[in-house]
């Protein structure tokens, strides 16, 4: 029997020779969740044996990588590529590169707005209006988002309504999507029920339908009836070609095969997920236990990537874990983050929604705790984590989350780059310290602005293992000192300004003891 859909199958490679030069194309995915790589393997492959298509234009909202090979580092290639605007930029290496040797023109916008914007596109819009941004790298007034010399063209502008400033994300036209599902039925509607994240798939293949260009989808199976309608997230419509992809390309996240719990309720009656083992007592502890401190029952939360994951594994040994409500910038709301790379999904989640919804959420103020890494902070307050001199990390989500959560802390090591620390009888020793000083006079690049205009935290923390701080009106301040740290030698001569010192306390005990 045949389908309506049936038409539309062909193989990954008949699918990408249909992408012409000079093109923009629109890729969907978080790290590996729900990141066709069947396709952009294709599209690699089609252009080392022809040269084409070359000149293209590439969008992606979040990070789609593993930092080596896969993702869209696939399409990391000088000549394929003219322009890429991205969220996220640190587990795609090759596109970093390409941006830092001026090879490329570059760009990079938050995450919540690149995916908000495909909205915006598809309906026609103008482009995605919001104060997500002001302050920051991709203010105007700084860089407009531009990573490099080459890059010299506006997308983003200030314009003033309403007696408010705000930054216009300028729409633009999107001719080819690749996209993601779990399966296609036999309409050519996509479902996602296999999927740890629902991604911006139906913006894309929208704007993409309304634009006039292609949407390819690659799937992990077929559907021999109709979807259930209210399971069906792309409708057959919309879609133009399916490309059955082979298991060792359809990975549901870069780290695992398959995890059936990133796509399921909890089961009554089972034990809460685990955030992971106990945290040995180091200063990934100690940050993490301070940090924790912050967190009231019953806060809707987001804990970054990195060093704020310890705070999950803090709260769940404290008992107070379950009573808080962990999200996570790709879509997932309740249940237990991933890391590494499955981060984006989330274990047992009570929901998922999609990721512009969930930017929806986190730009109007819907997060009452946010702890996020801070590679670089200056004397004003203002953090860095996207750009390091010749290494180019981007911000992500970061922007959105940082500018809008009602508590934020920023959590990270004092110094980095070899840093050791010891913990005796609840005294912390450096045992080695970092190379590189993290508290500069001024960040490379603002991607969290201490400006109070441009912020919506009522209180602001930066956590170190040894030292606690806070934004105030005059500057960052000293609060909090670690048990067995000498102020003068281990925190002030190691910082490129002198911070706001006024009632110095010592940091809680209960950091430098065991988890009970």
């Amino acid at each position: 029997m045949s389908f309506p859909r049936d038409r539309k199958l062909c193989t990954a490679e008949e699918a990408v020779a249909l992408i012409a030069s000079d093109t923009t194309v629109v890729s969907a995915g978080f790290v590996g969740a729900a990141h066709p790589e069947a396709l952009t393997s294709a599209l690699e492959r089609r252009f080392l044996a022809t040269g084409s298509p070359s000149g293209l234009t590439l969008i992606f909202a979040a990070g789609q990588g593993d930092g080596r090979t896969r993702g869209l580092n696939h399409l990391a290639h000088q000549g394929l590529l003219r322009r890429v605007v991205g969220g996220h930029w640190g587990l795609v290496p090759r596109l970093g590169k390409l941006a830092i040797d001026n090879q490329i023109e570059a760009y990079n916008l938050p995450q919540g707005v690149i995916c908000q914007l495909l909205r915006d596109i598809a309906a026609d819009r103008p482009g995605c209006f919001t104060h997500v941004g002001l302050g920051t790298f991709v203010d105007p007034l700084q860089s407009g988002g531009r990573l490099n010399a080459r890059t010299v063209e506006p997308i983003v502008e200030r314009i003033e309504l309403d007696g408010r400033t705000w930054l216009w994300y300028k729409a633009f036209p999107v001719h080819v999507g690749l996209i993601r599902a779990t399966a296609a039925d036999s309409n050519g509607g996509l479902i996602m029920d296999e999927e740890a994240i629902l991604g911006e798939v139906l913006p894309i293949a929208q704007a993409v339908r309304n634009r006039g260009g292609i949407l390819i989808a690659q799937v992990r199976h077929l559907l021999d009836s109709p979807a259930p309608p209210q399971s069906v997230r792309v409708p057959g419509i919309l879609v133009d070609h399916i490309v059955v992809a082979e298991p060792e390309e359809h990975d549901q996240t870069f780290a695992e095969h398959f995890n059936p719990d990133y796509c399921q309720a909890h089961p009554l009656g089972s034990a809460k997920p685990s955030p992971g083992s106990t945290m040995p007592l180091d200063e990934r502890y100690i940050i993490a236990a301070r940090a924790c401190d912050e967190l009231t029952p019953g806060a809707v939360a987001n804990l970054g990537i990195g060093m704020p994951e310890g705070i999950a594994r803090v709260a769940f040994d404290r008992g107070i874990l379950h009573q808080c409500t962990l999200t996570v910038e790709s879509g997932p709301i309740g249940g237990m983050p991933a890391g590494g790379l499955s981060f984006g999904a989330s274990v047992y989640p009570d929901a998922i929604v999609d990721q512009p919804s969930q930017f929806d959420f986190y730009d109007g103020g819907g997060l009452d705790f946010a702890a996020l890494g801070a590679a670089q902070i200056d004397r004003l307050g203002n953090v860095n984590v996207s750009k390091f001199g010749d290494r180019l990390a981007g911000f992500g989500g970061f922007i959105n989350i940082a500018q809008n959560a009602r508590s934020l802390l920023f959590c990270g090591t004092f110094t980095t780059g070899g840093l050791e620390v010891e913990i005796r009888q609840g005294q912390l020793r450096i045992v080695q310290e970092g190379r590189l000083c993290k508290f500069v006079d001024a960040v490379e690049q603002i991607c969290f602005s201490a400006d109070p205009r441009f912020q919506r935290a009522k209180h602001v923390y930066y956590v170190t293992e040894r030292a606690v701080f806070q934004l105030t009106s005059e500057g960052l301040e000293l609060l909090e000192i670690a048990p067995g740290i000498d102020l003068e030698n281990d925190i002030l001569a190691l910082m490129n300004f002198r911070p706001i010192i006024r009632n110095v306390r010592p940091m809680p005990d209960h950091c430098f003891r065991p988890s009970q």
